[in-house]
């Protein structure tokens, strides 16, 4: 028997899983590469003016979201697995500009967020198109109002990647 909706509201991960028109090696630049990612990076109405990358295992990522109003909103990771190109696992956290980690009522967000979260993203071909797996989770509880939030940024993001992967 399975859980009730009650049961589940507020659990990780949030799972998504999308088809890009594009072979998988164009798809993982795209996530890895720092002028790629700043090209499609954040919500619809966002864009990323800042992104640093060290591709390898325990090199960081340090990027910095702009928000229509012009908030910048940042955030940073540990790569803690790389595949090239069939997958990439990173922790997530909001930060500083400086790349300290904050929590993310440090942005006006609920107190329930996690400090650290757990990305994997896994990339399969077929046929010239990637199928791309993302997983977002973590430790503890999140509102059902944060975690569809993140479910919400992530497919506007994953929006904005597919038309850029028809210009790059």
């Amino acid at each position: 028997m399975g859980q009730s909706q009650a049961e589940n509201a507020g659990k990780w991960p949030v799972v998504i899983t999308r088809v890009f028109n594009a072979p998988r090696e164009k798809v993982w630049k795209a996530f890895t590469e720092p002028t790629h990612a700043m090209s499609w990076w954040g919500p619809k109405g966002f864009t990323a003016p800042v992104w640093k990358a060290d591709l390898r295992i325990g090199g960081m990522v340090h990027s910095a979201m702009q928000s229509p109003d012009g908030k910048l909103i940042w955030g940073k990771g540990t790569y803690r697995e790389l595949v090239r190109p069939k997958r990439l696992v990173m922790t997530d956290s909001f930060a500083d500009e400086k790349g300290n980690a904050v929590h993310a009522s440090h942005y006006g967000m609920d107190a329930d967020f996690p400090l650290e979260l757990l990305i994997t993203i896994t990339f399969e071909e077929h046929d010239g198109k990637t199928t791309m797996t993302l997983t977002h989770g973590g430790e503890g509880h999140i509102s059902d109002f944060n975690r569809e939030g993140l479910r919400d940024g992530w497919n506007e993001s994953f929006e904005k990647l597919d038309e850029y992967l028809k210009k790059m």
